[in-house]
């Protein structure tokens, strides 16, 4: 299965990809200029987000011919370390203000996605999309979830006490329970197999527009920052807590659309098991550790507001192209193939 696949590099798409995609292909040495970029928006340059990606991927699966020695080359953390920076920046623009005097986290956390206006893409796909559509959409979220919850493992080594155990729970779950045949990732890849897609992990990332690959890089970027174990822990609150509906929706799609188990097993598992992480999440992990470490309100609140306004503009890009009958990829699918 393509869980196991290592990738291909991509396709550059500027200046900065392709002068990284180039330099991945020689040995590990020191680097000197670089290209700098100045983006208009970091949260949608192609360029800007596919080199983060990129720069991210060496910590999970690298990139295949990549020598593994670039993970840790000092003067590639540092290209990195810039882009880090601008994309923080700009995510902590669009999150907006976060009230880190909040005393009870669990229940702003449920304020949040009582007060999120984002767009109906959820339903859309449920009564309305076509194969072609949903397809996409599962193209979009392979980004993540053929690495599902590896972004938020990062933080158990950063925990303490309750909120390390409930986040080893979740991610207990999320791995299999003990079953490798029923890890998230895996369950993933046998849905894209069953609706006729290419499960090999990275196999879609030059189809992949920056705004979907952005949120993907704001779980590296929460992960593998210790200063930000608030904030992964307040994006996987959120994403727990936001699941069991829109992944029902999801099933009911694939089988108004005539597909059986094998393509809605990765989703009605989540009903199941979300059902569960929600309050698990809410109150075990961010709200255990808003009590143990008050400084970290902050960072928990923002991490959740991140990934609502993250998740907001890639939703609406979908949603508005399946409505204008256009592909939300960078190309059709049958032209990736």
């Amino acid at each position: 299965m393509g869980e196991s696949m290592v990738p291909e590099l991509p396709e550059p798409r500027g200046e900065l990809s392709a002068w990284l995609t180039e330099t991945l292909r020689g040995p590990a040495l020191l680097l000197t200029d670089p290209p700098v970029i100045a983006p208009a928006d970091p949260l949608t340059d192609e360029d800007f987000q596919l080199s983060l990606y990129a720069l991210y991927e060496l910590h999970y699966r690298g990139f295949a011919g990549v020598d593994q020695d670039w993970e840790w080359e000092p003067s590639l953390l540092a290209v990195r370390g810039d882009l880090e920076r601008t994309f923080e920046d700009a995510v902590r623009a669009v999150a907006g203000p976060v009230d880190a005097a909040i005393i009870d986290v669990p229940t702003k956390l449920t304020e949040l996605l009582e007060e999120y206006k984002g767009p109906p893409l959820g339903r859309y796909l449920e009564t309305q999309a076509t194969i072609e559509q949903f397809r996409e959409f599962v193209v979009h979220r392979s980004a993540y979830q053929l690495k599902e919850a590896d972004p938020h493992s990062w933080a158990i080594a950063r925990l303490t006490g309750r909120a390390k155990v409930a986040l080893v729970e979740i991610q207990s779950d999320e791995y299999g329970g003990g079953r490798p045949e029923r890890q998230h990732a895996r369950l993933y890849a046998k849905t894209m197999e069953a609706i006729g897609l290419d499960p090999g992990y990275g196999a879609y990332l030059d189809a992949i527009p920056g705004t979907t690959l952005a949120t993907v890089n704001l779980m590296s970027l929460f992960g593998l920052h210790r200063r930000l174990r608030g904030a992964i822990v307040g994006h996987l609150a959120l994403l727990e807590m936001d699941s069991t509906q829109p992944n029902r929706r999801y099933g009911n799609a694939l089988r108004r659309l005539g597909f059986g188990p094998e393509a809605t097993d990765f989703y009605d598992e989540h009903v199941e098991a979300d059902a569960v992480h929600e309050a698990l999440a809410a109150h075990d992990l961010a709200g255990a550790l808003a009590a143990d470490e008050p400084g970290l309100v902050g960072d928990i609140l923002f991490g959740a507001q991140a990934m609502l306004a993250l998740d907001e503009t890639v939703g609406k890009q979908q949603y508005a192209a399946f409505r204008a009958g256009e592909t939300s990829l960078r190309a059709p699918l049958g032209a990736v193939a």
